[in-house]
């Protein structure tokens, strides 16, 4: 059923594992709590733990302006499916994030808006980005010359009313090597990810040829790469594909910073053994994941030169 059918029922009261055996029911609670910015898209209609937390979230926020609300925490009843029909972004607290500022990681969550990209908010609600020629000063190189590891992957975290904070930062590749993009594994060219946001990515194994493996983030969902056939190190006019890829985001071997040898066919990859294991203590301690070791991560890949 659907919310206002679940309303005109009468005193029904759901908990989490009632909503979540109608996926009707589930999928348009989410809808309206992702539309009221309480939770992350998309609504899949699986309502597990972090969905009930958007849900008592919402009940908490709103209660100062509708009686009742508070009684019915942690579940669905009549005032708190009334709520949800009725309530209109307008009408939310606001959470505004301070973008006053210049500096560089303002810079990036203003780019991420301009583009419509989803930003978490709130303490421990990780921002994954990866700019392209971006170095670890922050300062961009335009040329971002290939087979380098020249890209940078940060995790940012924005706290209501607080200014925009980059939490650690690695030096990274956002491409592939000249190994691949001269050797590529697939018959159209080695895989370029397309600039944009994904949702694809849940903690898991990454494995190498050899069959050795550890700790990453694991393409569990679409994205969209660029095939490089020509060779020529570059996107343009390259042929766009979306797909399950295997493009994880893993270490890369400590190799050189000036040669990224055969740490990425297409992956998103921190240089450093080290870095990529504190890369993931910090998104492990994300509440999402907290919530549901399964979470998929956002990531949004920037290239750098359209920061400037």
């Amino acid at each position: 059923m659907k919310l206002q059918e679940f309303f005109n029922t009468g005193d029904l009261k759901f908990g989490p594992d009632a909503i979540a055996s109608d996926k009707q029911l589930a999928t348009n609670i989410q809808q309206v709590l992702i539309g009221l910015k309480f939770l992350d898209p998309p609504a899949d209609g699986l309502f597990g733990p972090i969905s009930t937390a958007a849900l008592i979230e919402f009940q908490e926020v709103m209660s100062a302006k509708i009686s009742g609300l508070k009684e019915e925490k942690g579940f669905l009843g009549k005032i708190t499916a009334k709520a949800l029909i009725e309530t209109s972004p307008d009408e939310v607290p606001p959470r505004p994030i301070d973008l006053s500022g210049d500096d560089m990681v303002t810079k990036i969550i203003k780019y991420m808006e301009t583009k419509g990209y989803h930003i978490s908010t709130g303490a421990k609600n990780y921002n994954i980005v990866y700019v392209e020629g971006m170095r670890e000063n922050l300062t961009v190189d335009e040329k971002d010359a290939p087979n380098l590891f020249n890209d940078l992957r940060m995790v940012i975290e924005i706290i209501p009313n607080g200014k925009p904070t980059i939490v650690d930062k690695w030096e990274g590749t956002t491409e592939p090597g000249s190994h691949f993009t001269k050797n590529p594994e697939n018959t159209e060219g080695a895989a370029r990810i397309a600039f944009g946001q994904y949702k694809s990515w849940s903690v898991g194994q990454h494995c190498g040829k050899s069959g050795a493996c550890h700790e990453a983030l694991v393409q569990v969902e679409p994205v969209t790469v660029h095939r490089d056939k020509n060779k020529d190190f570059i996107r343009t006019k390259d042929r766009l594909f979306t797909g399950n890829f295997g493009i994880n985001q893993h270490w890369g071997f400590d190799f050189p910073r000036n040669d990224i040898k055969v740490a990425s066919a297409g992956c998103l990859v921190g240089r450093t053994t080290a870095g990529h294991k504190e890369f993931m203590k910090l998104i492990k301690q994300d509440k999402r994941y907290q919530l549901n070791n399964k979470y998929k991560f956002f990531t949004t890949i920037i290239p750098g030169n359209e920061l400037l």
